[in-house]
């Protein structure tokens, strides 16, 4: 069965400085028409920097659309035409302060499918080195040390509780338990 929706007209109903809104026609598997909205956004990546004594550098900060703080990986906006491995170099840095030797891609989610085409580039950092941190203007945040299993245990008491999170710890976890390789 052919599931594919065809697009038949495609509109932007807002572009604003990084996303855009947009409502396409499509023709549906049936025959039938139907609407799609949706969001487009240039990627982001999330790191899940592993100091040398086993903790994890963590970041607690505000997010504006929920009104509200959250515990969170070290994490940020792709920038067009960027490799992706760049980019976390430059969040982990500008973020955090630290500079990292090692680096592995662990794996690629897109967290909100049914509005977004956004996607998420795990990355694991090792060797950190703090050299200090270079926020961007308007962005103000905590950095900390958590321990895996303290942040799993986080997660189950709803203490993290953010989706990007939360996939990344439970697939370290997984990692740093040999249940999972890390890709080479």
């Amino acid at each position: 069965m052919d599931l594919t929706e065809k697009q038949l007209d495609s509109q932007v109903m807002y572009n604003g400085g990084f996303i855009e809104v947009i409502k396409d026609a499509v023709l549906l598997p049936d025959g039938s028409t139907s609407t799609r909205e949706y969001i487009t956004h240039p990627g982001a990546v999330a790191i899940l920097a592993l100091l040398d004594n086993g903790n994890l550098v963590m970041e607690r900060q505000y997010r504006y659309p929920l009104h509200r703080e959250f515990i969170e990986l070290p994490a940020g906006k792709i920038d067009d035409g960027e490799d992706i491995l760049i980019t976390a170099q430059r969040e982990l840095l500008e973020e955090t302060g630290y500079l990292a030797s090692e680096w592995t891609h662990l794996t690629t989610a897109w967290p909100c499918i049914g509005y977004s085409d956004e996607r998420m580039e795990y990355f694991l950092a090792r060797g950190l080195k703090h050299e200090g941190s270079n926020l961007d203007d308007g962005e103000f945040l905590e950095v900390f040390e958590l321990s895996l299993s303290d942040a799993i245990d986080w997660i189950r008491r709803g203490k993290i509780n953010e989706s990007k999170t939360i996939v990344g710890l439970f697939w370290l976890e997984k990692v740093l338990n040999g249940d999972w390789r890390a890709p080479r």
